[in-house]
């Protein structure tokens, strides 16, 4: 009976100590974690400047028609003008995107983690080692965006005459959906 407790025991130890180990391997593998097993593919580091990163991340993906050729390195600001600077590397054998390339930050899904994604320019010359990436396209952030909609919404139901008269009867049932003390 002993024998089987401790049989029971070290196999609950060994799987415990296994999911423990799973774990850790899955969050160094998560993009925002800016860790990851191995040293990778050679690469070549290439920046891009953008007004806004969202929620951007070292270590998130860089894909290009949705195939991961690199990741994020570094994020910085540049204090000369107060964009932020992201750094990322490319796997070596990606050496031929055109250097008119766009990069545009974007959202895994609804609400998951953001990667930058390059489209291809037509450019014959090829990015390179500390090429900068001139077109971009910040995050678009999914609370500023539901901050300008009510926003939008409150200037519309205030009855104010500003819209540009092309009011035509909505004022009554505007001023009637409510307001202070309804």
């Amino acid at each position: 009976m002993a024998q089987a407790n401790r049989s029971l025991e070290i196999g609950t130890g060994l799987f415990v100590l296994l999911g423990f180990a799973a774990l850790a391997f899955l969050t160094t593998q998560l993009p925002g974690s800016g860790l990851q097993l191995g040293s990778g593919a050679p690469s070549y580091t290439v920046s891009a400047q953008f007004d806004d990163i969202g929620g951007l991340k070292v270590g998130a993906p860089v894909t290009m028609a949705g195939v991961r050729i690199g990741r994020v390195n570094t994020i910085a600001i540049d204090p000369s003008d107060y964009r932020a600077t992201v750094t990322m590397a490319i796997e070596r054998h990606y050496d031929q995107i055109p250097d008119d390339s766009n990069a545009a930050i974007q959202t895994s899904g609804l609400l998951g983690a953001n990667y930058i994604a390059l489209t291809a320019g037509a450019s014959p010359m090829f990015l390179h080692a500390g090429s900068q990436i001139a077109f971009t396209q910040s995050a678009l952030v999914l609370e500023n965006l539901i901050n300008k909609f009510f926003a939008n919404s409150a200037g519309n139901g205030n009855g104010g005459g500003n819209s540009g008269g092309n009011s035509g009867g909505k004022t009554g049932h505007a001023g009637a959906s409510g307001g202070p003390g309804k």
